[in-house]
């Protein structure tokens, strides 16, 4: 069914992945932080993700904590061979729901130990390294981090490796050390801080994953985005995912939702047809 899916697909690695894919943060309790007030239900969206042939799930031990990791094994384990899980390591939570760095290698191991445990697998297909915080990138060195990593993927427990929330020198950092397949930063149509990031990747085979790719408009920004949404007959949400897979063909959508009809409304939305105009208008937002 994956052809059904609007963007086609890419390649991390060794791994074939739809570009449209899914984020499970939402499916942990409010804050990210405990069960989910309807467990049937995030058990429920993550099998319609699987059925509509999304083979890109993305994921943290983090969130909850265990309990979207829980939640994925227990919709769709044993994995079909088709679908390839991401996760994040680097930050953890505290009492106050905040995301406190956990970057030591002590640290960076015990996670990926519990992602392997609470996923039921052997292998993780990807690992990236979240830097910076809550706010956003910060400068600095990730070497000894990402070396972590690295040598647990020589053990074999990571195949392909990337970094979350990193500066360009960061990410130039990494390439140098290991081959990396993704950087996850945060992306929208108003914030684009990263166009030549993304671009960059591209050129080098490597996936640009936004996270929170809706969020962030300010009320002028949002107004633009709506009178093209309006013209189109579509939600602003659609036009944005569409406006995405658009920008370029290394960028791989993981929209979380935890309702099955939201989810389909997103899918149905990133295939939205925007013509040389829409782009052109909706380009201008975040100029």
């Amino acid at each position: 069914m994956s052809g059904t899916l609007p963007g086609g697909t890419w390649t991390l690695g060794d791994l074939t992945v739809t570009r449209f894919g899914y984020g499970a943060m939402q499916l942990a309790g409010p804050g990210v932080m405990g069960p989910p007030a309807d467990r049937d239900g995030a058990l429920a969206v993550l099998r319609e993700a699987a059925g509509l042939g999304i083979t890109h799930l993305d994921t943290a031990d983090a969130y909850g904590p265990h309990v979207t990791n829980q939640l994925i094994r227990e919709a769709l384990h044993p994995y079909p061979d088709s679908l390839h899980i991401v996760t994040k390591v680097g930050a953890t939570r505290d009492r106050e729901g905040g995301w406190p760095p956990a970057r030591r290698p002590d640290e960076l191991r015990r996670a990926v130990h519990e992602n392997l445990e609470n996923l039921g697998l052997a292998t993780l297909d990807v690992v990236n390294l979240r830097l910076g915080d809550a706010q956003g990138p910060r400068p600095g060195s990730l070497a000894e981090a990402f070396g972590t990593l690295v040598e647990l993927r020589r053990q074999g427990l990571i195949r392909h490796l990337g970094v979350s929330n990193a500066t360009p020198d960061q990410v130039a950092e990494a390439r140098a050390i290991a081959p990396i397949v993704c950087v996850q930063n945060m992306y929208n149509l108003a914030h684009r801080h990263d166009d030549e990031l993304i671009d960059e990747l591209a050129e080098q085979g490597i996936a640009y994953v936004p996270f929170f790719p809706l969020g962030g408009f300010t009320p002028l920004q949002s107004s633009a985005l709506t009178a093209v949404a309006a013209r189109l007959e579509a939600t602003p949400m659609s036009v944005a995912l569409a406006w995405l897979l658009r920008r370029s063909p290394n960028i791989l959508l993981i929209p979380g939702t935890s309702s099955v009809a939201h989810l389909r409304e997103n899918v149905a939305g990133a295939g939205l047809p925007l013509s040389d105009e829409d782009l052109a208008e909706l380009d201008k937002i975040g100029r």
